[in-house]
């Protein structure tokens, strides 16, 4: 197992905050301990509704950078928090990064998002007894669609391999993404153990299949995202596009394919429970793409839960983000205890 750096526990210590202290485990590449302190107040006031955090100092165990799987002479890497509390073994969740398939980082680079950081919500997270593996996956850059959904669907495989070593419930689940990870984490929940997008990065004798989703503004539909799009948001059917260089085509030119990579088109009745959140102004990823796949996942019989904001992308705007967590912690309890 590789371990690297304890930086990508990015804190919130520049952050200012009272309160008691979330304390972390971190192992470094040498297996050394180091003991981060995070103040909970602070991931209380940018994390979290009150009260989830600060009424304890739970222990976490963060082990960084370990190697899910090797593709193209590279090491495919996740970072695993563990909770010190709640039940054995532990609910997983799994985290994709948003960025256009084609930047970001399972880290967030430790930037701030309105909805807090990578490390600050697996603390919270945490804190409340689930197990968080934030993975990252090949860019678009490197490689073409389905690519990168090989690769999370082999971070699943890989977690569940392993589950018992880490003392992770391999039958509670959950993927959870925003962006471009939204769509990811929609794909892992639309295709379960669908061979066509297993890929060949080890462990198969290990399911993908999710028991559900929460879909932070993924796209769900590449082939209707320019019809829904708002005035002077980014286009989607245009050479250069996020989505074109994700697929290598225009995705009107390739509808098939766009389809392939469209998460409603995988809609079935072995479908997870989904939790769709989005912002009715969001300028990168159309507002539309949410309420028509929530109608989609519906019709099929699949339980989901939408919730519209008004925010712009990222939930950046006037909408407390307590609101927009609170769906967010309720459906995870729901559905993985």
């Amino acid at each position: 197992m590789r371990q690297a750096d304890p930086s990508v526990v990015t804190g919130l210590a520049r952050h200012a905050g009272v309160g008691p202290a979330l304390s972390l485990n971190v192992f470094t590449r040498n297996g050394f301990r180091m003991r981060r302190m995070l103040a909970a107040g602070a991931i209380a006031l940018l994390m979290s509704p009150i009260g989830h955090v600060a009424r304890a100092e739970p222990v976490a165990t963060v082990l960084p950078a370990i190697t899910y799987a090797t593709a193209d002479g590279r090491d495919l890497l996740l970072d695993l928090y563990l909770p010190a509390t709640g039940p054995a073994p532990a609910p997983l969740i799994v985290y994709i990064h948003g960025g256009a398939w084609k930047f970001g980082s399972r880290t967030n680079d430790g930037n701030a998002m309105p909805w807090g950081t990578v490390a600050g919500m697996a603390a919270t997270l945490t804190a409340r007894g689930y197990a968080v593996a934030s993975v990252e996956h090949r860019f678009s850059t490197q490689v073409r669609w389905p690519a990168q959904l090989y690769d999370v669907k082999a971070a699943v495989r890989w977690l569940r391999a392993n589950a018992g070593e880490y003392h992770l419930n391999p039958e509670k689940v959950a993927a959870w993404g925003d962006s471009s990870g939204g769509q990811l984490a929609a794909m892992l929940g639309v295709t379960g153990d669908d061979r066509r997008f297993e890929g060949d990065l080890g462990n198969a004798d290990q399911s993908s299949r999710v028991q559900a989703v929460v879909d932070w503004f993924g796209p769900t539909d590449l082939r209707t995202m320019d019809r829904q799009r708002a005035p002077f948001g980014l286009r989607h059917d245009a050479a250069g596009s996020p989505e074109s260089d994700l697929l290598g085509c225009v995705p009107s030119s390739c509808p098939e394919l766009a389809g392939d990579a469209s998460p409603i088109d995988h809609i079935s009745d072995r479908t997870p429970p989904f939790l769709i959140e989005h912002g009715r102004f969001d300028h990168i990823v159309p507002f539309g793409q949410s309420p028509e796949f929530y109608d989609a996942l519906t019709a099929a019989g699949v339980p989901a839960e939408f919730h519209a904001y008004d925010t712009d992308h990222e939930f950046l705007g006037p909408t407390p983000m307590a609101e927009i967590l609170d769906p967010f912690y309720r459906f995870l309890d729901r559905e993985l205890r």
